[in-house]
């Protein structure tokens, strides 16, 4: 079973010198199960069962797609969009008002 520790910055290098490990998925300090934790008692560990309970809830798929839609892409994710007219890009004519970026 996994420990989790509460190490201020401070103190990282003395938790680190008795044997705790940093996870940085987690960004927390952590000993396993078969380590003592008499000498980390200081940093009050708690167990930890595996389950992300404590670990920043992600974003569903669905609105990482749309986030990532909603921005100007560039690179392999570039998608060159059909000109409607001849005018310049930073003018906007009658004919593609109704696919302009601003009004």
């Amino acid at each position: 079973m996994r420990l989790n520790l509460k190490v201020p910055f401070a103190e990282k290098d003395q938790a680190k010198k008795l044997g705790a490990r940093w996870d940085a998925g987690r960004k927390t300090w952590y000993i396993d199960g078969k380590a003592d934790p008499a000498p980390f008692a200081r940093w009050s560990p708690t167990p930890d069962d595996g389950t992300a309970g404590d670990a920043p809830a992600r974003k569903p798929v669905a609105a990482k797609r749309q986030s990532i839609a909603s921005k100007v892409q560039v690179g392999r994710l570039y998608v060159e969009q059909p000109r409607v007219c001849d005018c310049p890009p930073w003018e906007v004519c009658d004919a593609c008002r109704a696919t302009a970026l601003s009004a």
